[in-house]
């Protein structure tokens, strides 16, 4: 039996459209994550990036569950003495909601070069309008 390793040349991308409004944040991530890497594809080779585009519609509409919105926070510290700072998650899902997303998805993707190469591949907004009509998305339903 011989291992299948996946050609740059057999590789097809296809751009597939989410919408986010009413999905749990981290099942929604995880499913992204997932078809970013090529997990969803027979061809799946974990050193090569064999996985689809992705859009996400209606970030600003995506569910928080339990406590989250009120104790989960963000860090971020700029390096310098006393440069720590909190964020809750509800006020930056206020003012940016795909950052919560793009943060979500992020965690779950391999953290080396290639998983940057992957991330690239999502594309992330607030509302219903994006501008990758050109690609000819698919709708993609998950359970989320």
């Amino acid at each position: 039996m011989k291992t299948y390793s996946a050609r740059e040349t057999d590789i097809q991308r296809r751009w597939l459209v989410v919408d986010a409004e009413g999905k749990t944040l981290g099942r929604l991530a995880a499913q992204v994550a997932s078809v970013l890497k090529g997990k969803h594809k027979p061809m799946y080779t974990p050193h090569m990036d064999t996985g689809d585009h992705v859009i996400v519609l209606n970030a600003a509409k995506v569910r928080l569950t339990g406590t989250k919105p009120e104790k989960k926070t963000y860090f971020h510290h700029t390096l310098y003495p006393g440069g720590a700072t909190h964020t809750k998650i509800a006020e930056v899902l206020e003012k940016h909601p795909e950052r919560v997303v793009m943060k979500a998805v992020r965690g779950m993707m391999p953290k080396n070069r290639l998983g940057d190469a992957m991330f690239r591949k999502l594309k992330v907004y607030a509302g219903t309008e994006h501008p990758h009509e050109a690609q000819q998305p698919e709708t993609w339903n998950i359970e989320a």
